[in-house]
């Protein structure tokens, strides 16, 4: 198998497969595939394995694509931002939030992670319940924005607003920290706690989190109420426009 990412804010990743090598993905990532692509959408392992990947914002289905013989294949994610192949050793595993995961090699597995400090389940921006990968093989994540990969030290500590947290080694502890300061939490609009992220590990950081960009969004759909009598149409289509983003944003395929 070989790969290039290509592109700036929107990117794609094209992979070049041997006869035989697979790769799938979640449903609705593929952009194109040679004829020698055969496709074949399944629930990846029965309905429970189905029905776990959905707990974890995944999808109940995954598409698995067979290289009949040399073919070329492309995927390419709904948001801006970029996408991230991390090779995977046997047994290494990543977290990652919700929709992170793209595609990967058939060897990887992808499963439920769920967050063991009561707090951080709470507080930390993802709730209890994230997506973990498992090598060996090339998986391919798909991140918001820009992103910033740091390496953390045993012990070493990082204050996180938790929607920039991205993915991150196995090793590094998440936990919740409240803001210190009355005018802080009132004013700064950073919320009344941060996510507290310890190595040692690896984190990726990204710089620009979904809901921020849907509540950007939101502020520009139309309003009926803004527009009176004659503005139904657009509050209607308002409304059917944001439901869309939301119901991709959170978990519809």
């Amino acid at each position: 198998m070989r790969y290039e990412v290509s592109g700036t804010t929107m990117q794609i990743v094209s992979i070049d497969l041997k006869r035989g090598e697979q790769l799938y993905s979640q449903t609705a990532t593929m952009a194109w595939m040679t004829p020698t692509i055969r496709m074949e959408t399944h629930t990846g392992g029965g309905l429970m394995a189905g029905l776990k990947r959905a707990f974890s914002g995944g999808g109940l289905f995954i598409t698995e694509f067979t290289a009949t013989d040399t073919g070329h294949i492309a995927f390419a994610p709904r948001f801006p931002g970029q996408i991230v192949p991390v090779p995977l050793a046997a047994s290494q595993s990543l977290v990652c939030r919700k929709e992170t995961f793209l595609c990967a090699e058939h060897s990887v597995t992808l499963d439920v992670f769920l967050q063991q400090r009561l707090g951080a389940g709470f507080f930390a921006g993802e709730g209890f319940v994230m997506q973990r990968v498992t090598g060996p093989g090339v998986v391919f994540l798909d991140l918001s924005g820009e992103v910033v990969e740091k390496t953390l030290a045993p012990g070493e500590r990082l204050l996180v607003h938790a929607g920039h947290i991205g993915m991150q080694d196995t090793t590094v502890g998440i936990d919740i920290q409240m803001v210190r300061g009355f005018r802080n939490v009132l004013f700064g609009g950073e919320g009344l706690f941060l996510a507290t992220l310890t190595g040692p590990g690896r984190v990726w950081l990204q710089s620009m989190p979904i809901l921020n960009l849907a509540e950007e969004i939101g502020r520009y759909l139309p309003r009926s109420e803004a527009s009176g009598g004659g503005g139904g149409g657009a509050g209607v289509i308002g409304a059917v426009a944001a439901g869309g983003l939301l119901g991709s944003l959170f978990g519809g395929d």
